[in-house]
C-alpha cells in the first residue's frame, strides 16, 4: 500500500512518553504522535533517522506522526494502525495461500468477549474462519519476536482463538512483521511468557500461526514473504 500524505526525514531525540516524541524536522525541535504504545526503544535511538507523516486535521495538537525509523540499513515501520491494512490489502489480493477460499472479508468482528480483526468466510458462508493480527517490530540480528511489551489483551486473543478452534471455525493469528530481510520469528518468551505459552498451545490445539515480512519503504509497506516460525 502506498502512503497517500507526504512523507518527511527528521531526526530522532527523545521519548517522553507513550504517545508523543521529540524530534529535529529542519534545525527546528519538534514534538510529534507516536502511533504505537509499545516500547520501541531498539529502533528509537537518540540520533537515529526517523519518518514523519504529515497530517493535515488542524484540530490536531502535533502536525506529524512517526511511522517509521531507520535500524542500521534497515528501515522500520511502526504505525501499529499498518498491520491490519496490509494485511487487508494482501487478502484481497490473494496474497495469504492458505486463506484464499475465504472471498468475504469482515473487518472488526465480535467473538465471545474479543473483537478479532477479521472474520473471514466462503462465498456460501458455510466456512467461517477468525483471524487476529499482530505488528511486529523488535528484531534481533534478522530474527523478529512478539511482544516487545506484556500484552495481557494479546494473551486473551489467543485464547479466544483457540475457543473459536473448539467450536468448529477455523482460527488463525499473524504476524505482520514491518520490516525487510527477516528470516525467522519467535514469540518473546522472555518479556511475555504468558502469552508465549498461550501461542504455543494455540497450535498444540490446531490454531493457525502465520508469520509474514513485509517490503517497506518510507511511502509504502507491502505483505512480502512468509518466515520460519520458532514456537
Amino acid at each position: 500500500m502506498e502512503f497517500e500524505k507526504n512523507i518527511v526525514e527528521g531526526i530522532f531525540i527523545n521519548r517522553p512518553n507513550r504517545f508523543n516524541a521529540k524530534v529535529l524536522l529542519n534545525d527546528e525541535e519538534i514534538v510529534v504522535h507516536v502511533p504505537n504504545t509499545g516500547r520501541c526503544r531498539e529502533i528509537l535511538v537518540e540520533g537515529t533517522k526517523i519518518f514523519l507523516r504529515e497530517e493535515l486535521n488542524p484540530n490536531r495538537k502535533t502536525k506529524y506522526d512517526l511511522i517509521a525509523a531507520m535500524k542500521g540499513d534497515i528501515i522500520i515501520n511502526i504505525d501499529s494502525q499498518i498491520p491490519n491494512k496490509v494485511v487487508n490489502e494482501a487478502l484481497i489480493n490473494k496474497k495469504i495461500k492458505s486463506l484464499n477460499k475465504y472471498s468475504k472479508i469482515n473487518r472488526e468482528k465480535t467473538f465471545g468477549k474479543s473483537r478479532f480483526d477479521f472474520k473471514l468466510s466462503t462465498e456460501d458462508d458455510k466456512e467461517i474462519y477468525y483471524l487476529e493480527v499482530k505488528g511486529v517490530t523488535l528484531e534481533e540480528n534478522g530474527h523478529c519476536m512478539f511482544p516487545d511489551a506484556p500484552t495481557e489483551r494479546g494473551a486473551k486473543h489467543i485464547l479466544e482463538l483457540i475457543e473459536a478452534k473448539n467450536q468448529g471455525y477455523g482460527a488463525g493469528v499473524l504476524f505482520l512483521i514491518q520490516l525487510d530481510k527477516v528470516k525467522t520469528f519467535s514469540p518473546n518468551y522472555s518479556r511475555d511468557p504468558e502469552f508465549s505459552n498461550a501461542l504455543k498451545l494455540a497450535k498444540e490445539k490446531g490454531v493457525d500461526i502465520f508469520a509474514y515480512n513485509c517490503y517497506v519503504d518510507k511511502n509504502s509497506i507491502e505483505l512480502n514473504e512468509d518466515v520460519n516460525i520458532i514456537l
